[in-house]
C-alpha cells in the first residue's frame, strides 16, 4: 500500500487526477450494478436504476474522451473544445424559429467558432476577450439589417447573439485555460486549472443530483426547474468545494483560496444549470438533444460550465496577478 502510494505521488498531476476519477467512476459503477439488482429485486425505483447506470456508462465514455483530449496536445484540446460549441450552438439554434432572413446571421455565427479558437491558438488574448462581446456584437446585427426584414428583427438578434455569448464565448474560456502558462504557477499549466475546474463543477452537478434525491424538500426555483432543492444545492456546492481541496495539487492556491474558487465555480456552474432550465422551458423540451444517453445533449452536459468556465478564469488571472 506505501509503495502504491509513493508510486501515485510520483505521478504527473494530470495522471493523478486521471487515477482519482478512475477510481470514483469505479465506485460509481459498483453502486450502480448495486442499484440494478436491487431493483431487480424489487428493492429500488427500476426507473432510477436504469438512469444511474445509463448516466454512469456515459460518464466512462466522456471521461476517457476528455482526459485523451487534454493529455494529447494544446492543439487537440482546442479541437476538442471547438467541437463542443459548435455542437452546443448548433443543438441551441435547432431549437429557435427561425426566419429565411436568419440564415446569413445564422452562417456568421458558426464561423465565429473556428476565429474565437484561433485566437487563443495565436495567443491573441486580447481580440479572444472582444471578438464576440464586441465585434460580433456589431456584425451579426449589420448583417441581420442587410437582409432587410424588420418582423422579428429583435428577437432574432438577441437570440443568436446570446447563443454566442453562452455557447461560443463561455465555452472557449476552458480551451483558454488549457492554453495558459503563468509564470505564477510554480511548475504547473493550465491544463492543471482546468481539470480542476471540470471536475469540481461536475462533481457539484452529481452531488446537488444525489443530496437532492436524498434530502430534497424545498424546491429552489419551482417554476424553472422543479427537481432543484434549497437542500440539494447546499450540501451539493459545499461538499464539491470541499472535495476540491483533494485537488489542491492542480492549483497553485492555499486551502482557503483553493475553497473559495471551488466555491464560486459551483454556484456559478448552478447559475447556468438553472439558466438554461428556463430556455428548455421556453422551448417546451426536456433536453436539447440525445447525444450522450442518459445526459440528454451536449448543452445539458455543459451548462454547468457555460458560467462557471468564465468566471473560475477571471478569478484565477486576478489570484495571479
Amino acid at each position: 500500500m506505501r509503495a502504491l502510494l509513493e508510486r501515485y505521488d510520483a505521478l504527473e498531476p494530470i495522471a493523478r487526477t486521471a487515477v482519482v476519477v478512475a477510481l470514483v467512476l469505479v465506485l460509481a459503477t459498483i453502486a450502480s450494478w448495486a442499484l440494478r439488482r436491487s431493483a431487480a429485486r424489487g428493492r429500488a425505483s427500476p426507473k432510477l436504476a436504469g438512469e444511474v447506470w445509463q448516466r454512469t456508462r456515459s460518464w466512462w465514455v466522456m471521461a476517457s474522451v476528455f482526459f485523451a483530449g487534454v493529455a494529447i496536445s494544446p492543439w487537440v484540446t482546442l479541437v476538442l473544445f471547438a467541437f463542443m460549441s459548435f455542437w452546443a450552438l448548433k443543438e441551441y439554434l435547432t431549437l429557435l424559429h427561425t426566419r429565411p432572413a436568419d440564415h446569413r446571421a445564422i452562417l456568421w455565427a458558426f464561423l465565429a467558432i473556428p476565429l474565437q479558437y484561433a485566437w487563443i491558438a495565436i495567443g491573441w488574448d486580447g481580440m479572444f476577450l472582444v471578438f464576440i462581446p464586441v465585434w460580433m456584437f456589431l456584425w451579426l446585427p449589420l448583417r441581420l439589417v442587410l437582409a432587410r426584414e424588420t418582423h422579428g428583427f429583435l428577437a432574432a438578434m438577441s437570440q443568436i447573439q446570446w447563443g454566442l455569448m453562452a455557447f461560443v464565448f463561455g465555452l472557449s474560456h476552458l480551451a483558454w485555460l488549457a492554453t495558459w502558462e503563468p509564470a505564477t504557477m510554480g511548475g504547473l499549466d493550465g491544463r492543471a486549472l482546468l481539470l480542476f475546474l471540470v471536475f469540481t463543477v461536475e462533481m457539484s452537478d452529481v452531488l446537488q443530483f444525489c443530496f437532492g434525491k436524498l434530502f430534497g424538500r424545498r424546491p429552489i426555483l419551482p417554476t424553472v426547474s422543479p427537481n432543484k432543492t434549497w437542500e440539494g444545492f447546499v450540501l451539493g456546492v459545499l461538499s464539491a468545494s470541499a472535495l476540491a481541496l483533494v485537488l489542491q495539487y492542480l492549483t497553485p492556491f492555499n486551502a482557503w483560496e483553493t475553497f473559495g474558487a471551488a466555491l464560486v465555480a459551483c454556484v456559478t456552474g448552478f447559475c447556468g444549470g438553472a439558466v438554461m432550465s428556463a430556455v428548455k422551458r421556453d422551448f417546451g423540451a426536456k433536453d436539447f438533444g440525445t447525444l450522450l444517453p442518459g445526459h440528454g445533449g451536449m448543452i445539458d452536459r455543459v451548462d454547468s460550465l457555460c458560467y462557471a468556465a468564465p468566471a473560475f478564469v477571471h478569478i484565477v488571472r486576478w489570484l495571479n496577478t
